[in-house]
């Protein structure tokens, strides 16, 4: 049997996700993984639960202040995001 094109795993996985649209749901849960190498361990201990849902992130927090100042600096933290998984991932943050 004589192929004509060869990928490697890494190539074909990533066809298959994406073909079955399952590339950006394995982008959210990344997303949620490195989330306290992203915000910190301060950030990361006061963070309750996480979930996202069209492209917006939810976070439930445990510390009014530090949601408040979340808040406050969303574009930073979106911009941080986006940067870090190197795709517009998120368009919106909401920190409950």
């Amino acid at each position: 049997m004589k192929h004509d094109s060869i990928q490697s795993l890494k190539e074909a996985i990533g066809k298959y996700l994406k073909k079955e649209r399952l590339d950006g749901k394995l982008n959210e849960h990344k997303l949620i993984g490195i989330w306290p190498e992203l915000m910190g361990p301060t950030i990361a201990s006061r963070t309750a639960k996480m979930f996202i849902k069209k492209k917006t992130l939810y976070v439930n927090m445990n510390s009014a202040p530090l949601k408040q100042e979340l808040n406050m600096s969303k574009a930073k933290v979106l911009k941080l995001i986006n940067e870090k998984m190197g795709i517009d991932i998120i368009d919106d943050a909401k920190f409950l």
